[in-house]
């Protein structure tokens, strides 16, 4: 009778604990935005808004074409799009290319807070 009484004991422990276990697959994003990922968000903004100065063929500037340079560089990228289109920092050039819009602007803002999933 002792065994019965310990091992139903131990399955009420086994039970009891299971309540603060994590699920294995849990929705890191807090704020329920959607996530954002470099490939199917931003890479293709980059392609339409950096083209051709910062993509090879073409490219003359520091290349802006993969995943770990966008990563790298994505600080300076959001400083570069929010300053004001006369300054001469600003992104993308203005001869060039079309300013990004708020919403644009946003997603790069929200990438990075998201940890820049690829």
């Amino acid at each position: 009778m002792n065994r019965k009484k310990l091992f139903i004991l131990g399955i009420g422990i086994i039970v009891l604990s299971l309540q603060y276990c994590k699920p294995a697959f849990t929705n890191t994003n807090k704020n329920k935005e959607p996530l954002i990922s470099y490939n199917k968000d931003i890479q293709p903004l980059m392609l339409q808004r950096c083209t051709p100065c910062h993509f090879p063929e073409q490219g003359r500037k520091e290349m802006l074409n993969t995943y770990e340079t966008t990563k790298t560089h994505i600080n300076d990228i959001i400083h570069r799009i929010q300053l004001p289109e006369d300054d001469k920092e600003f992104m993308p050039f203005k001869s060039k290319r079309a300013p990004l819009n708020k919403e644009e602007i946003e997603l790069f803002k929200s990438w990075l807070v998201q940890n820049m999933p690829e």
